[in-house]
């Protein structure tokens, strides 16, 4: 059975925002709010070593890296735009008394 890690109160992460957390591996995670639902991805660009929360921009349910302008659709972990090849691995995200829980 999958291991659900508890993070923040959702109501912490507004609409149109992303933050990193950290899974207790120390692997570096983005949790997105795109329109009231919580999803999760690696953090690190597939393409290159930059933290997607912290460098990138996040538009509807896209996230840009800043370094090449790849993009990803933070739902699927799919890259939607080049030199991004490679998918995101995603992450379940369950929301348990108003926190935010993510399996891994």
């Amino acid at each position: 059975m999958a291991e659900r890690v508890a993070f923040f109160p959702a109501e912490e992460l507004e609409v149109g925002e992303m933050r990193q957390a950290h899974l207790p591996d120390g692997t570096a995670i983005a949790l997105y709010n795109v329109e009231g639902r919580i999803y999760a991805t690696d953090d690190c660009c597939s393409h290159g070593a930059v933290s997607l929360s912290e460098e990138g921009s996040l538009t509807g349910a896209v996230v840009e890296c800043s370094w090449h302008f790849g993009t990803f659709d933070v739902t699927t972990g799919a890259a939607m735009g080049m030199p991004c090849e490679l998918p995101l691995k995603t992450y379940p995200v369950h929301i348990e008394n108003g926190i935010i829980h993510v399996e891994v």
